[in-house]
């Protein structure tokens, strides 16, 4: 069991893609800390994850929460050897009809409270600890109306080279995985509120190389891959889930002929 014996934080990890990485980090021998926002879905998440889950409500666009989520981590397990920095916040932001407030709030979450869990992680973590940052291929497909959100995801990943060089002297690697289209509740949130994630998927799947997307375990299982020992010569690195979709888009079923 690739995780036994380590800790674990997985930001949003009460639904999607963190979900998935959270069940699939127990499965395999660890202990889980995960955030959520909203108290029931957490606990429902936790009831499912079952004993060695553990619920932290936590608004990671509040500095002070952060603190004390980290407070409770040491409390309950002493240390991390791994985060998964999932949490984030999809938004429309179109230019000539955005606030500014509309704009920063992305930003806040996406990009400034992943710069900041990661530096509360640090005080306890250890050599051999991995972090792993959550991307999207929205950073290079200039979606319109995406400005933020494109924007957030694409300071990630230079934020994780950032941390990588910072960190390599401690001995923790720091990797980003980059999720294509994938069926996660984001589809249904925000500006998209009305949707269905089926709906979304078979708009958007002709131009999927593979014809579909992601599913939640297919995005965690390459998180888990670069935070484990499996990846112990690896940092600095991106692991694109996207069915082809920024690899190979002529691929797609909406190009082929025949």
């Amino acid at each position: 069991m690739r995780f036994t014996g380590k800790t674990a934080l997985v930001t949003g990890g009460n639904s999607g893609i963190g979900f998935a990485a959270a069940r699939l980090l127990i499965a395999d021998g660890g202990r889980v800390a995960i955030t959520g926002r909203d108290r029931a879905k957490l606990d429902a998440a936790v009831a499912e994850l079952g004993e060695n889950a553990l619920g932290i409500q936590a608004d990671l666009d509040d500095p002070a929460a952060i603190d004390s989520l980290f407070k409770q981590i040491q409390e309950a397990y002493g240390k991390l050897d791994i985060v998964f920095a999932n949490a984030g916040i999809p938004g429309s932001t179109p230019l000539g009809s955005t606030t500014a407030a509309a704009f920063e709030a992305i930003l806040r979450t996406n990009l400034t409270g992943v710069f900041l869990t990661v530096q509360g992680a640090l005080p306890l973590m250890s050599a051999g600890g991995s972090i792993v940052l959550n991307g999207s291929v929205m950073r290079e497909l200039g979606s319109p109306g995406s400005a933020a959100y494109s924007a957030t995801k694409a300071g990630v990943t230079g934020m994780a080279k950032v941390f990588a060089a910072e960190l390599m002297p401690r001995g923790i690697r720091v990797n980003t995985v980059i999720p294509g289209g994938t069926r996660t509740p984001i589809w249904t949130r925000g500006s998209r509120a009305g949707a269905t994630v089926d709906q979304t998927e078979q708009a958007i799947s002709p131009l999927i190389p593979m014809g579909r997307f992601a599913t939640p375990e297919e995005v965690a299982s390459a998180a888990l891959f670069l935070a484990s020992d499996d990846a112990s010569g690896i940092t600095a690195a991106e692991i694109v889930v996207d069915g082809g979709s920024t690899g190979a888009p002529w691929g797609a079923p909406a190009f082929r002929k025949g």
